[in-house]
């Protein structure tokens, strides 16, 4: 992972391992023997993953998170005493689901200490797997260990300058936005859920539309709007953090959808999580509420 991440043996050894480049790749060697299929290839570009490597990796990145959920638990076990539960927030949705996963933990606020957090979404299914959360309101993440429960699903909106010549329309065409700079989820891996709703929407429209920037999230896609006097596609929830030179539109018709699921780690043991997966319909009604 060290040695992919730098892109170069010698960064990996000097800057991450702190060892020498000699013996990185006498390591490395002795890996690929144990695997029996070269892993890296050496090119003018640096240090590439083959086939073999890039398999490979997935499930070495999932050991190693295994490796720190181990130390985590056995630090939570050697902590006896007061009960702690962790949850994350997709950044800009805690201020719709904390309120509610606090309902569902009425009973027991007294006897637990409750942490809450906001990240990206697959940062929070990292986390999930690495013991650091018990419990996420996230998208449902490829690539990950974990088990989701989708509690809610939300429109994809259309955001532009607030003097924006689409703000006449009460609501947008697909076909309006032909033209315009475009911004949406890059192809990295923080916004491929994002990017994956998005092109099925313009594939289904029978759009072909480029896109012109790629963000990692939707206070940057904001950003961008403002600066570029492009046009993004981005959740429902980005009108709670737009400034006056922003404004959102619904999409006309049929408006595709993205999950907000509550996310675990099916290892994980603890108690206030079976409880708080137990009274998931009781989350589901008081978002019902007004």
């Amino acid at each position: 992972m060290a040695v992919v991440e730098a892109g170069s043996l010698t960064e990996a050894a000097e800057r991450t391992l702190h060892t020498s480049q000699p013996s990185l790749s006498r390591q490395i060697r002795d890996l690929e023997n144990e695997v029996g299929a070269e892993l890296l290839s050496r090119s003018v570009h640096g240090v590439e993953l083959t086939a073999a490597g890039k398999a490979f990796l997935d499930h070495a990145r999932l050991a190693l998170m295994q490796v720190d959920a181990a130390g985590e638990a056995a630090r939570k076990a050697a902590r006896p005493g007061r009960k702690t539960f962790a949850i994350g927030f997709q950044t800009g949705h805690e201020m719709n689901w904390l309120p509610r996963a606090m309902h569902v933990l009425r009973d027991e606020l007294q006897n637990i200490d409750v942490t809450a957090s906001s990240d990206y979404s697959p940062d929070l299914a990292e986390s999930l797997v690495r013991g650091r959360l018990d419990v996420a309101f996230l998208r449902v993440e490829p690539g990950y260990d974990l088990v989701y429960h989708v509690v809610d699903q939300e429109p994809l909106i259309v955001l532009m300058p607030s003097d924006h010549r689409l703000t006449a329309r009460s609501s947008v065409r697909p076909q309006a936005l032909v033209g315009e700079i475009f911004i949406g989820g890059s192809d990295k891996a923080k916004a491929t859920v994002l990017r994956g709703v998005t092109e099925d929407y313009f594939l289904r429209s029978g759009l072909d539309i480029k896109l012109d920037h790629g963000v990692d999230n939707v206070t940057m896609a904001i950003s961008l709007v403002a600066s570029t006097r492009g046009v993004a596609l981005m959740p429902d929830y980005a009108k709670n953090l737009l400034p006056p030179s922003v404004v959102s539109r619904p999409l006309a018709g049929e408006a595709p959808m993205i999950d907000i699921a509550v996310g675990y780690s099916k290892s994980n043991s603890s108690t206030i999580l079976k409880l708080f997966l137990s009274r998931l319909d009781e989350l589901d009604e008081s978002r019902q509420k007004p």
